[in-house]
């Protein structure tokens, strides 16, 4: 069945409903209050409102009237049972009963176009941030990306055709290990962008954790990446229960602690605080570094490298970590915001109660 059929059969059955529902009203004002005959004709004329409402076009509006104007000429006017259009009054009560019909199905065709309009506006620009997001993930992918593989092949380059000293060797060995994990962690946050933007009708996959045991893998894995990093935790004594996908929320703590630690240029131990608030639960994560430049704080999460000026960290760029988080985040229903402290820059993000 087609849309067009399925309006066409809802339109029809809204007007035959009113004219059923309307009728048995009519009838039984009719019979306990006689005296009031003008409540029956309010009767139709609000039948006839709600129908020229919930229909699509004119045409069912119109029959109704015709309809209404019949059955209080037949069934509630003198003499009963018989249609008598000569009497006084009634072509005014059919015209104002048409007036009725045509106004309010002008009205509905008018505000059904707009909301359509509004709809697919809020659809374009959708597409378009979702465009601008993709083209912002590209550009940083083919700076990020371009630059650890150069790397890479001019390291075993510079190890197959030079005599180093097992030393040199072991540095260079150690420089491209870095880059191929630093490419593998890359394309593990690609993975999971991909997957959130194939299930984002779905949503992510939520679970009731506790915030304590998912910080601590986190944590966890964070010092396998980086085992001189220092991180400060400070989180509730009371357990937390909170909905989420737990991989997911992992990777933004790791992404955030892995920015702070490679971006602040400071020694000094990182903060990862969480407070439990009344509807929703936040994430602190602050460094004591150099912070971010203020006209780039604001497009940090767009994906683009915040500090690709840096040459000797140009490929470990923010860029694409912090959207990575901002798409997870949001897709949990949550925001994500970065602050410039007196010293350092701190990351908060809020994930929702399941009560909210």
């Amino acid at each position: 069945m087609t849309h067009k059929q399925t309006d066409q059969h809802h339109s029809l059955f809204v007007m035959i409903s009113s004219a059923i529902i309307s009728t048995i009203l009519a009838f039984l004002l009719f019979h306990y209050v006689p005296s009031s005959s003008a409540n029956i004709a309010l009767v139709y004329i609000l039948a006839l409102i709600l129908t020229a409402h919930y229909t699509n076009g004119y045409l069912y509006g119109i029959i109704f009237s015709l309809f209404s104007v019949i059955c209080v000429n037949f069934f509630f006017t003198r003499p009963y049972f018989e249609l008598n259009f000569t009497l006084t009054g009634y072509p005014i009560t059919f015209i104002i009963m048409f007036s009725i019909t045509l106004l309010t199905s002008t009205t509905t065709s008018h505000t059904k176009i707009q909301a359509k309009l509004l709809a697919e506006r809020e659809e374009i620009v959708s597409r378009a941030e979702k465009e601008k997001m993709r083209a912002n993930l590209l550009r940083a992918i083919s700076h990020d990306l371009r630059t650890p593989l150069t790397s890479i092949i001019g390291e075993t380059n510079a190890y197959f055709e030079q005599d180093m000293s097992n030393s040199q060797k072991e540095e260079v060995v150690h420089k491209v290990n870095d880059d191929a994990i630093w490419l593998l962690h890359m394309v593990e946050n690609l993975l999971l962008v991909t997957r959130i933007q194939e299930n984002e009708k779905a949503k992510v996959n939520k679970s009731t954790e506790i915030v304590e045991e998912i910080v601590s893998e986190a944590i966890y894995r964070f010092k396998q990446r980086q085992p001189d990093a220092k991180v400060n935790v400070s989180i509730p004594d009371h357990y937390i229960e909170l909905p989420m996908d737990p991989l997911l929320i992992e990777q933004v703590i790791i992404n955030l602690l892995d920015n702070a630690y490679i971006h602040s240029k400071s020694n000094k131990p990182i903060d990862l605080k969480i407070i439990d608030e009344n509807t929703s639960v936040s994430f602190h994560v602050r460094d004591y570094g150099i912070g971010i430049e203020p006209e780039l704080l604001s497009s940090a999460f767009d994906g683009l490298s915040s500090r690709s000026s840096d040459v000797s960290d140009a490929h470990r760029g923010m860029g694409i970590g912090l959207s990575i988080c901002k798409t997870i985040i949001e897709a949990h229903d949550g925001t994500i915001i970065g602050k410039n402290r007196v010293a350092g820059v701190e990351f908060i993000f809020q994930l929702p109660k399941e009560d909210y």
